[in-house]
C-alpha cells in the first residue's frame, strides 16, 4: 500500500481528543486521501481545518459510514458511543481504533500500543475493531515491556499522578476557574470532580468498586496485563487526579526475577523506541508533566534502586495523556496497519 492514500474518518472530532488526533493527523502527514468528520448535534456545521482545508463536522447517525469506501476511522468517544457506532463502521470494511473503554477487555478485540504488540493488530481481522489503551497504561506498558524483555518481571506497584485533562475540557475549565476564583477571593464551584481540584490531590478517578479499588485503577491493572501478554502479572495502582492541565506522572515500583542493574535499566530504556531517558539528579534532570506537554515520547527518569527489595527498581515516568495516552497512539496504530499492509478493504 505504499504510496497509497486513505479515506479516514474522525468521530468525536470537536472533542479534546479528537482534536488532537487530527493535529497529530496532520503532523505525521498521515496520507489521507478523503477525511469525514463526525460529532453530536451539538457540533453540527462546525468546521475544522486539515491541511490547509475546511472540512464541515457532520452529525453521527447509523447511516454515516455507508457507501464512503472508509479504510480507517478513529473514535475519541465515550464508551456508549463507541458501542453503538463502531461495529457499524467496521461492517462497511473499515479498520475501527477506538479509544474508549468499551472494547478493551474483550478477549477477540485487540489492544495495542505499536512499541509494545504491534502483531496484535493482525487478530482485529474478523472484527475490525482495535482497541487504544488508558491513557495512564500506554506509557506504563512501554517501559516495562522493553526491561521485562530483559528480565521477567514479578511485581509491578504504580501510583499515577494524573492531569484533568484526562477528564475533558470542561475539567481543565475547572481547575482554570477554580485558581481564579480562590485568588479572587471568590467561591469555588465544582462540577467535575468531587472535590476542589486546585491545589488539591484527589484519590479518586472514576467509580469505585467493593474491593475499594476504582475503576481506574482496575483499567491499569487489566489492560497491561492483556497488552503484555502476562495474565498473572502481579500489579497493584492507586490513581490520583492532581492540578496540572496536561501530562500523566507515575511513580512506578518494580520487583524482578532476577538482578538488573540501574545501569542496565537506563541502558536498556535510553534504547527503546519511544521512550526518552532524562535521568541526572545532579543536574536537577528528570521529566515534570509542564514541560512534556506536546510530546509524543514517555520520558523516564529518577531510575533507581529499591533497597527495600530483593531485585527492585524505581522509576519517574512522564508523558503527554492527550498525545500518547489517546491521540498519537491511535494514530500510530493506523500508521502501523498501513505499514504492514493490514486493510479489509480491497486495494483501489
Amino acid at each position: 500500500m505504499r504510496n497509497q492514500k486513505f479515506n479516514l474518518g474522525v468521530v468525536g472530532a470537536t472533542g479534546l481528543v479528537g482534536r488532537e488526533m487530527l493535529k497529530v493527523l496532520e503532523e505525521r502527514a498521515f496520507p489521507v486521501r478523503k477525511l469525514y468528520l463526525w460529532a453530536s448535534q451539538n457540533s453540527e456545521g462546525e468546521e475544522i481545518k486539515f491541511q490547509s482545508k475546511n472540512y464541515r463536522v457532520e452529525v453521527l447517525e447509523k447511516q454515516s459510514f455507508e457507501e464512503k469506501g472508509l479504510d480507517y476511522v478513529l473514535f475519541a468517544t465515550k464508551s456508549g458511543v463507541s458501542a453503538e457506532y463502531a461495529p457499524l463502521a467496521a461492517q462497511e470494511g473499515a479498520i475501527v481504533i477506538d479509544n474508549s473503554s468499551h472494547f478493551r477487555l474483550d478477549k477477540s478485540i485487540p489492544l495495542v500500543v505499536p512499541e509494545v504488540n504491534p502483531e496484535d493488530i493482525q487478530l482485529a481481522e474478523k472484527s475490525g475493531i482495535i482497541a487504544n489503551p488508558n491513557c495512564s497504561t500506554a506509557q506504563l506498558v512501554v517501559c516495562l515491556k522493553a526491561l521485562h524483555d530483559a528480565v521477567p518481571l514479578k511485581r509491578v506497584l504504580v501510583s499515577t499522578y494524573q492531569s484533568v485533562s484526562g477528564a475533558g475540557s470542561k475539567a481543565m475549565e475547572e481547575l482554570q476557574n477554580q485558581v481564579g476564583a480562590l485568588f479572587a477571593g471568590q467561591e469555588v464551584i465544582k462540577k467535575n470532580f468531587p472535590h476542589q481540584i486546585a491545589f488539591n490531590c484527589i484519590p479518586h478517578i472514576d467509580i469505585f468498586y467493593e474491593n475499594g479499588m476504582t475503576k481506574e485503577e482496575m483499567k491499569l491493572i487489566c489492560e497491561t496485563r492483556k497488552i503484555l501478554g502476562l495474565p498473572q502479572l502481579k500489579i497493584s495502582a492507586t490513581a490520583v487526579r492532581v492540578p496540572v492541565f496536561i501530562s500523566h506522572s507515575e511513580s512506578v515500583n518494580l520487583e524482578f526475577e532476577e538482578e538488573l542493574s540501574v545501569e542496565e535499566a537506563k541502558d536498556i530504556l535510553s534504547n527503546t523506541p519511544g521512550v526518552v531517558l532524562l535521568d541526572d539528579p545532579n543536574q536537577k534532570i528528570y521529566p515534570t508533566p509542564f514541560e512534556l506537554a506536546g510530546k509524543d515520547e514517555v520520558y523516564v527518569g529518577r531510575v533507581r534502586r529499591d533497597e527495600s527489595a530483593e531485585n527492585g527498581l524505581h522509576l519517574w515516568v512522564v508523558a503527554d495523556n492527550l498525545r500518547k495516552g489517546a491521540a498519537t497512539n491511535a494514530v500510530q496504530i493506523a500508521e502501523l496497519c498501513v505499514e504492514k499492509n493490514f486493510s479489509r478493504r480491497a486495494a483501489a
